[in-house]
Parts: structure tokens; sequence; C-alpha cells
């Protein structure tokens, strides 16, 4: 049966200060009706029932995970005790589902995607369920067409056939510089790596013993442990012994077995205040307002307020300013990255209670 793995122990600084270390990214609403990580969830109904969702976080992110989403069983909800990348992840919840469902097909998704066509996803999932049935060892990822050359995004180089819905993978391609980029754009054979990929759960814990041996011997001792009143301490001294080392690095560059859907749903990879422009409507002069707010005179800016307290801005040009409660940011929206640097310099100087 198909299982649902969502990983969300993402820390989404950038989206700093709405995002904060106990209500990262996947918990904002960002100016829509549900959070990130509910979407996930609402995206996958009616293919995947709730009692097959699983979510792999951290444990300062369980209470709130169990918030947003109450349809999933409590015992569903993993607790990482440390971030140790998407290797440990996936493979921590694929020997969880195996031990339950050894049968069972993994659909495995980032937890801050927005994904609006719910319809042309689920078309993309029952293609791929499709060619697991003729070929259970695959692995398959879902590639994102591009539509400009984005240097922030990983690529994968396809052989393409207009006869087969799947595509063999060639090889990946690092974040390019943007000559490479427009290169990959003009040739028509690289897809943006959506980081979605669906496989059996036997598959893929195979493929992390075979080039990831440590992580395979570290969760088959965690393995003999399910269901014990051991398990919560085995967790906790494993999983930190465990290398960092996502799952493309670790499994996926090395892999012969791998196949690509060419995804027809639309795609936003959400990493950072950018993303609010293109997921909210937007005024004749380009200015995207979520919240109280009153512009005047100003262009290409990016305005959030929370609460009631009104943000005004005059004379403006090409920036950000986000309003929460306890902090506000203003900053050059184009330099979004930088952002990262502020979080580090506010706790450097000890203002961790806007953290």
């Amino acid at each position: 049966m198909l299982h649902a793995v969502i990983m969300a122990g993402g820390s989404g600084t950038r989206f700093w200060p709405l995002s904060r270390r106990l209500s990262p990214k996947q918990f904002l609403t960002l100016g829509r009706n549900r959070s990130l990580i509910q979407s996930v969830f609402d995206r996958c109904q009616p293919m995947i029932s709730a009692e097959r969702f699983w979510v792999v976080t951290n444990q300062q992110l369980t209470t709130t995970t169990q918030q947003h989403l109450p349809e999933i069983p409590e015992a569903q909800i993993i607790a990482e005790p440390c971030g140790r990348n998407t290797a440990p992840c996936i493979g921590l919840a694929a020997m969880l589902i195996e031990a339950v469902d050894p049968d069972a097909t993994m659909l495995v998704m980032p937890a801050d995607h927005v994904i609006q066509d719910h319809q042309e996803f689920q078309n993309a999932i029952s293609t791929a369920e499709e060619a697991l049935q003729e070929n259970p060892e695959q692995l398959v990822l879902f590639g994102i067409p591009p539509v400009s050359p984005e240097t922030g995004y990983g690529y994968i180089e396809v052989s393409k056939s207009d006869s087969q819905p799947l595509h063999q993978v060639v090889g990946f391609r690092e974040k390019p510089d943007l000559e490479t980029a427009q290169h990959y754009l003009q040739q028509g054979r690289f897809l943006w790596n959506s980081g979605i990929f669906i496989w059996r759960a036997s598959t893929i814990l195979a493929a992390i013993r075979t080039h990831q041996p440590e992580i395979g011997r570290l969760l088959d001792e965690l393995r003999s442990q399910i269901g014990t009143g051991n398990w919560n301490e085995a967790l906790q001294q494993t999983f930190p012994l465990m290398p960092s080392v996502s799952i493309d690095y670790a499994v996926l560059e090395h892999e012969k077995k791998l196949s690509v859907v060419e995804a027809k749903f639309d795609w936003d990879d959400v990493g950072s205040w950018e993303a609010m422009s293109r997921l909210n409507p937007q005024d004749e002069v380009r200015n995207t307002a979520v919240g109280q707010t009153c512009i005047v005179d100003s262009n290409d800016c990016i305005i959030h307020s929370s609460g009631e307290q009104v943000v005004t801005l005059l004379g403006m040009q090409n920036c950000i300013v986000v309003h929460t409660p306890d902090a506000t940011l203003v900053a050059d929206r184009s330099d979004q990255n930088a952002i990262r640097e502020l979080v580090k310099r506010l706790e450097e100087q000890g203002y961790d209670r806007v953290l």
C-alpha cells in the first residue's frame, strides 16, 4: 500500500521574523488558508488515508505538528533526536513503515512546497505507482520542467523519450551559475530536482545498506527495538551516530535504477520571502501585501503584517517589510540570503527571545 512521508525538520531561517525555532516555515500560511504542512496532507487526499501518513520532525516540533495534523496517528509523528539530513530521515521512516507493511510503497515529500494543482499531482503519483508495479526495484524521482534559469535548484539530466511516461536519469547537477542554468533551460533535457520521491520501503533500505553501510547498520540495530519499551532510548542513542548526509548525495547519485516522472503540476519550493509575490496577488506596481497595510508611492515591495499593527510604506522600492508583535524586519529584496546572517547576528547578540 502507498504511505506518505512528510519531512518536516527544517528551520526556515530566511522567513524570519515570522518563522521561529518553535514555529518554523512549514507551519506558516504565507497569506493562504492552510499552513504549508497542512497543504501537503490536503493534496494527498483521497489517495492516502490519514492512517498511512508519517511525519519526521524534530523533538521540539512534535506538539505543533500534532496540532496542525490531528488526523495523523500520534505514533506516526517521528521525533528525530537531532538533525541528520535526508538520508537518515528517509531511512528511519522506511524502516518503521516496512515493519508494519513489508510491501509498502512510500511517497516522500518535503513539508514546505506549494503545489496548487492537486489533480495533476495525484496523476503524477499514479504514473509512478504504475511504473513501480512493473519494476518494483526502481527509485522514482519527480522532476520539474524549468521555466527560468534558476540558480537555486539542483538539476536532473534525463534521457527523454516521448513514448514513455518516465525518463531515465543520466546524472545529477549541482546548483549552477546563471550561464550554466541558461544552457540547461535551452537544452530541454534538464529538470529541477523537486526533492519528491516514490519507492518501495524495502528498496530504499537496500540501497542505503549498499551505499551507506554505516547508516544501514545503525538502522538495523534500531529495528530490533521497534515496539519495545527501549525504543525511545535506542533512538536517542543511535540516531545521532548516523552521518549527516542528503539522500541525493548518499544514495541516488550512486544508483543505476533511477527514473524520473516529468511533473505536469505547478511547483514552488518556498525558500524565502520572495515566494510571497508568487503565491499572493500583486498590485499594479508589483507590491505584495498580506495583513493590515497602507502603501503609497512604493513599488516591487513585499509587506507582511501580523496582528492589528498597520504597516505603512511611503516612497519605497524593492524592499521587504515583515512585522510581528515582537520583531520587525526591513530588508533589501535583492539580498534575501542575508537574512540567515542576520539571524546568526541576533543569536550572537543574545536576542534569543525573538528567535
